[in-house]
């Protein structure tokens, strides 16, 4: 698995179009009119990467097995979502299930299609749901603070701990900016995360623009793409309708001449993981031989035995060492034997942080 990415944004703006395209399928209702989207949907895309394609070729695997992206469209919120209004409390809880949230915004003109706010302005959109979702985490972190303090009486040094990470969160949120905003070492990092608040997760801004702008984005991707970089988020440029189009198409060769009839080299998806990635700090490295050739996804900073655990559990307990090949020096010699006549395979023991595109072949005891 890559990553699990939940798709929010206010209703009519594109999120059950765009979800459907990024997943090929129509399990999503996408219809001109709010909570079209009753349950959440849940899709896995594999995630586009030119190497594995090589890497199969060069090693005649069998089989190529993509890393897998997970998105989960939740229905469109509104003002006063924290409060229970339109279908409130119910989707914000989906929403703390995510790795991520990728937030569509609307940034086209179209007249048949209604705005809940009667008019086009993606920063203030961006801005309502952002102010939903943090009345949302103050809420659940007043309760907690309540909590932990009454622990900390009995000198309790977990509610110490928690307390030392909560009450500043708090402080920002009262001050109107999210749990992401507040400045934490690595152990205070990991005790944010479990407290699953909503916006301490990092966000993805995804600029829906008309099919004319999808290269180059317009007047208001660019005022989203500032309002991202001074939160220290990520924004990335789409066409839902174009994706929509792209999705129905079943050879590769027609979806490369569709796009490049639009001006564009990739689809949006590609774009959407991409910044994904970079957002979440992943990489990918490889397992490579004739049955199969297969990605896997990491956490940036990963050591060889997590990169082993994320094959299987028993590779990370029993681990050893990892025979290890850079990519390029793959493709350079165009077989594993010619890698290590080469010289160019090297045994990296638990220390070694993983790079991007590394191929393993992990030794372990049993």
């Amino acid at each position: 698995m890559g990553f699990n990415c939940g798709i929010v944004g206010l209703p009519n703006v594109g999120k059950s179009t765009l979800f459907n395209a990024l997943t090929e399928t129509a399990s999503a209702e996408a219809a001109n009119y709010p909570f079209c989207t009753i349950e959440p949907n849940v899709g896995r895309v594999a995630v586009p990467d030119e190497r594995l394609a090589v890497l199969a070729r060069l090693a005649r695997s069998e089989k190529i097995i993509a890393t897998q992206l997970e998105f989960v469209d939740i229905a469109g919120l509104v003002r006063g979502a924290s409060r229970g209004e339109g279908l409130g409390n119910k989707f914000l809880a989906h929403i703390r299930e995510v790795d991520a949230i990728a937030h569509v915004l609307r940034c086209f003109e179209d007249g048949n299609v209604t705005h809940v706010e009667a008019s086009i302005d993606p920063v203030r959109d961006a801005e309502t749901v952002e102010t939903e979702l943090m009345l949302a985490d103050l809420d659940s972190l007043e309760r907690r603070v309540s909590a932990a303090q009454k622990k900390l009486k009995g000198s309790d040094n977990e509610a110490k701990a928690q307390l030392a990470v909560m009450e500043p969160v708090l402080e920002a949120l009262r001050a109107g900016k999210p749990a992401r905003s507040v400045v934490l070492d690595p152990d205070e990092e990991r005790i944010l995360h479990g407290l699953g608040l909503i916006t301490s997760k990092p966000v993805l801004y995804v600029c829906n623009v008309e099919e004319a702008a999808a290269g180059t984005g317009n007047r208001y991707s660019e005022q989203v793409a500032a309002f991202a970089r001074a939160q220290g988020a990520g924004s990335v440029v789409i066409s839902a309708a174009i994706e929509a189009e792209v999705s129905q198409l079943s050879e590769e060769a027609e979806k490369k001449e569709f796009l490049a009839s639009l001006g564009l080299e990739e689809t949006g998806l590609a774009r959407v993981i991409r910044a994904g990635y970079e957002l979440l700090g992943l990489l990918t490295f490889f397992t490579v031989g004739p049955k199969e050739a297969h990605a896997w996804t990491v956490k940036r900073g990963a050591k060889a035995p997590q990169a082993a655990g994320a094959i299987h559990s028993d590779f990370e307990k029993g681990f050893i060492r990892a025979e290890t090949i850079a990519y390029q020096d793959f493709v350079t010699a165009g077989s594993e034997a010619a890698v290590k006549e080469m010289g160019r395979m090297r045994l990296e023991g638990s220390e070694y942080p993983v790079q991007d595109g590394d191929i393993f072949h992990f030794r372990f005891k049993a």
